[in-house]
């Protein structure tokens, strides 16, 4: 079974429905940008800081018709998913607010 994949998303784009869901990132570089469950957090603070309209995307890459490639892109150390191709709607399997906490991170900093 695969482990689900994540997706950050402003929440007038995705309530304008369309099916299936292709955000700039696609066509800008080729992929769709997600990340896992343990990485949301972080990408929500250095993408989304403070935003307060974000809904975040629970998808299984078994109902993907794209391809899921995992690769650090970046040299940040660590391989993210991301999907050569459209999201259909049937691979989302929730799809939720995603709210900061009160001082605006979405993570909590290291103690």
């Amino acid at each position: 079974m695969s482990e689900h994949i994540f997706h950050l998303v402003p929440a007038a784009e995705w309530r304008r429905g369309l099916d299936p869901y292709a955000p700039p990132t696609l066509d800008d570089e080729g992929f769709v940008h997600c990340s896992t469950v343990g990485q949301v957090a972080r990408v929500a603070d250095t993408l989304f800081a403070g935003r307060r309209d974000l809904i975040l995307l629970e998808i299984d890459p078994t109902r993907l018709s794209a391809e899921v490639v995992w690769e650090d892109l970046y040299d940040l150390g660590e391989d993210f998913p991301h999907v050569y191709g459209p999201i259909a709607r049937g691979a989302v399997v929730a799809a939720t607010a995603y709210l900061p906490h009160a001082d605006g991170r979405c993570s909590t900093p290291d103690r």
